[in-house]
């Protein structure tokens, strides 16, 4: 079987599992990637050697973490393929990830909040950051959500996160109120949350990262600020106002506890960082 007709085959079924729309448009980049060098060749002549040296090639200009991504994507379509009977052997079955250092998530602190806070101008702007911050939900997640998954008496919101698993975020009084300014001012029937704001539709992820790019201009601070990075925040202010782990991990939507533990070590170095300004 053609690699491009392994892609269809693989993609139509992980669909149907609940593999989120992003997790298949990165691996869809993955395959024309691999088609493009090897070419569309049968997936059976792909050996384990020949699999590792497109590896080998591609750790000379990628990331670790990118590095990373591509071998999961390698190993899942091959696993795949076996396991469909398509392939004879799986020659990715021993190939392992490379190696990678934990690193503490980057957040940030109160003033800085404040400071994007300030330089939020429409009412666009204002509800999006508000919503960002104190719900830590994925930009994915946001992107996607309706005005009617609002329950407004509990400031409350269903989102679909990863695994198409939905889970229920709170935000706070403050979000509400310029939520609430945001919704009525709209003259739009579109049915998301966000919208742009020429032509109104829903907000595509580039859109409303580039929303916070502007807003982080403004702002005038030294860091570059992304949309996830509200997400350690948020995440790492409910840890040192004493929430538990295993709560932050179901607000989150981490399936695995282990990702939700990094933000203890980030605490740690919060407070670190207060013992040597005040000691």
């Amino acid at each position: 079987m053609l690699l491009s007709k392994t892609w269809e085959l693989y993609e139509s079924d992980k669909r149907i599992e609940g593999f989120s729309p992003q997790t298949l448009k990165a691996y869809k980049l993955q395959s024309k990637l691999l088609i493009q060098y090897f070419n569309d060749v049968n997936i059976e002549s792909l050996t384990t050697e020949r699999v590792k040296e497109y590896l080998a090639k591609s750790s000379e200009h990628l990331k670790p973490s990118s590095l990373a991504h591509r071998i999961r994507f390698i190993k899942s379509i091959f696993r795949w393929s076996h396991e469909e009977g398509h392939t004879s052997k799986n020659p990715a079955a021993k190939i392992k990830e490379p190696k990678q250092g934990k690193r503490i998530p980057k957040f940030l602190t109160e003033r800085e909040i404040e400071y994007l806070r300030e330089a939020c101008i429409t009412q666009m702007e204002k509800a999006l950051f508000e919503f960002m911050f104190s719900t830590g939900c994925r930009i994915g997640e946001i992107v996607s959500l309706d005005k009617n998954c609002i329950n407004w008496s509990y400031r409350s919101a269903i989102v679909l996160g990863k695994g198409d698993k939905e889970r229920e975020v709170y935000f706070n009084i403050r979000c509400e109120i310029w939520l609430k300014r945001y919704l009525d001012l709209r003259q739009d029937k579109d049915p998301a949350i966000f919208v742009t704001e020429r032509k109104p539709h829903r907000m595509s992820i580039g859109q409303m990262r580039y929303v916070i790019k502007r807003i982080s201009s403004r702002a005038g601070t030294s860091k570059e600020i992304y949309p996830h990075q509200l997400r350690h925040s948020y995440a790492t202010h409910l840890l040192n106002n004493g929430a538990p782990i295993d709560v932050i991990q179901s607000l989150l939507g981490h399936e695995k506890s282990e990702t939700t533990r990094i933000y203890a070590q980030l605490s740690v170095s919060v407070r670190r960082e207060f013992y040597r300004k005040y000691f």
